[in-house]
């Protein structure tokens, strides 16, 4: 869900040098990572054995909508991702032929309708940012028997982000096209299929569907029948997202100028590739907390304890343990936004002085306000715009540090602890590579922080995974920690900024009853 779109320039260790075609270099085998997110796709070239970042490649995605509409042709993101992979192979200065494998990780939720036997969309694809499935959310999670219901099976309440919603929304609100779907597909799924032509996710995506059972590893029956989808609709569910889905097809593989025959994993969502990119799972790094700043702000750990917390999201990690995540709608996009009326350089910020101004500009997931608009407090006649600014990153870093809170407390660690307040927060995304929003992070957690050089972690995730289906089986997980991807600069605590995290938490409370909406 995080759109790394933010990126920076790449740290000095990934820049590729001179390449020259012909030379021993070009021929070392090479895997392929694709990042599929909400703005743009983003492909990296890595050697297989070091895990050096090789070649990147760039295509944008085009998203539409208003009023809680979020909709984007599912052929963009194709197009996108033949134009990224060629852009990163001809950076590489690597041929075709040397790439062994490819693995795509996706945005997490939306909803891809196709038709039957040809596989072309219906409509666009509803995403995960899109809101106006917030009625269904409501509606499915009564129906179950409430959040605990949820719960037992999903690890999940749904929100209006949740795949099963937004399936409710087109039965409800485009029932003809709802009778003509043949499959239902999520973004990473479908690239997946068209690269390899085989019907295959991964328990990680899987787990944000709302039909997917997190204790079962498996499809929910009784989930699909409440939706009125059957199982032959869905694609089947890997074990992991490194598990080989499938090879190139010689149709993709001239499209794309790879070799026909090569590995495709079976992929899976951007955060679960983000935590493989950072080494954390069975064979790396357990309850260490990620804080990803992008369009959304999202928190995770992988962790094998269960989730089950009405506010987290009780996600699957693609390594068979599991990846508990608080999910913020409004994050570095908010931000920007409000920068821009006020004509401001992101950067040119202080902090707030007393103003809080909460970003919800579309709705919220985490506080479930998926109605609710911006709200701004404390404007006095000494108030400047950069205060202003300031209090716009200050909302968005509160929203984001109070779900990794509630996300602590769901792996059983008690975020007062101080040992667990001493463990780094590791940030990455488009905002970890600004000033402020470190700064802000830091003022308001009070805890180290670890910025990874790397700024692709999704695609270099991605990366891993393919390495592990072109492999014998070695762990995507094991394959990132020995290529040292998640590794980066430490930056020592701050001293807590209390009396602002107060009131911003003041101002939140008591405004929740208007923003409900």
């Amino acid at each position: 869900m995080a759109d790394h779109s933010e990126t920076a320039p790449r740290h000095p260790q990934e820049v590729p040098e001179a390449h020259h075609p012909g030379t021993a270099r070009s021929h070392r085998p090479v895997v392929v990572g694709v990042d599929s997110s909400t703005q743009s796709t983003k492909a990296v070239v890595v050697d297989t054995a070091t895990g050096e970042l090789l070649g990147l490649g760039r295509a944008p995605h085009t998203v539409t909508g208003t009023h809680g509409a979020r909709e984007t042709d599912p052929e963009t993101w194709w197009t996108a991702l033949a134009a990224a992979v060629a852009e990163a192979l001809a950076e590489a200065g690597v041929p075709g032929r040397a790439v062994t494998g490819i693995a795509v990780a996706g945005q997490q939720h939306g909803l891809v309708a196709l038709d039957t036997p040809g596989g072309r969309p219906l409509r666009p694809a509803l995403l995960w940012n899109d809101t106006r499935s917030a009625p269904q959310a409501a509606a499915l999670t009564t129906a179950f028997g409430g959040p605990g219901a949820w719960l037992e099976r999903t690890g999940s309440v749904p929100v209006a982000s949740v795949t099963a919603t937004k399936w409710q929304w087109l039965r409800e609100h485009e029932p003809a096209v709802a009778a003509r779907t043949g499959a239902v597909r999520l973004p990473h799924d479908f690239l997946t299929e068209r690269l390899c032509g085989e019907a295959v996710t991964d328990p990680g995506d899987a787990s944000g569907t709302g039909w997917y059972d997190t204790g079962r590893a498996a499809h929910d029956p009784a989930l699909l029948d409440l939706l009125g989808l059957d199982p032959a609709q869905l694609p089947a569910v890997a074990p992991t997202g490194g598990t080989r889905a499938g090879t190139l097809t010689r149709a993709v593989a001239d499209t794309l100028g790879l070799p026909e025959g090569i590995a495709v994993a079976a992929g899976t969502g951007d955060n679960m590739a983000a935590a493989v990119g950072l080494g954390l799972g069975a064979q790396g790094l357990l309850d260490h907390p990620v804080v990803s700043l992008g369009t959304s702000g999202t928190v995770f750990a992988a962790t094998r304890t269960r989730p089950a917390s009405p506010g987290i999201a009780g996600f699957a990690a693609t390594d068979g343990t599991h990846l508990p995540l608080g999910c913020t709608l409004n994050c570095t996009l908010a931000v920007d936004k409000v920068a821009a009326l006020l004509g401001l350089d992101r950067e040119d910020a202080t902090p707030g002085d007393g103003l809080v101004l909460l970003p919800y500009l579309d709705g919220e997931r985490t506080p479930d306000l998926p109605h609710a608009a911006g709200l701004l407090t404390g404007l006095r006649h000494a108030s400047t715009p950069q205060a202003l600014l300031g209090a716009a990153y200050e909302g968005a870093v509160f929203t984001v540090l109070r779900a990794l809170d509630e996300l602590l407390a769901t792996c059983g660690l008690d975020p007062a602890d101080p040992v667990v307040r001493d463990r780094p927060l590791r940030l990455i995304g488009g905002g970890a590579q600004g000033r402020v929003w470190t700064e802000t992070v830091r003022r308001l957690s009070g805890r180290p922080l670890i910025v990874p050089a790397a700024t692709e972690l999704v695609a270099l995730g991605a990366a891993a995974l393919a390495a592990e289906a072109a492999s014998d089986g070695t762990d995507a997980v094991a394959i990132a920690g020995a290529w040292g991807t998640g590794t980066g600069r430490t930056l020592p605590p701050a001293d807590r900024d209390k009396e602002t995290w107060e009131r911003i938490a003041d101002v939140l409370d008591r405004a929740t009853p208007t923003l409900l909406g």
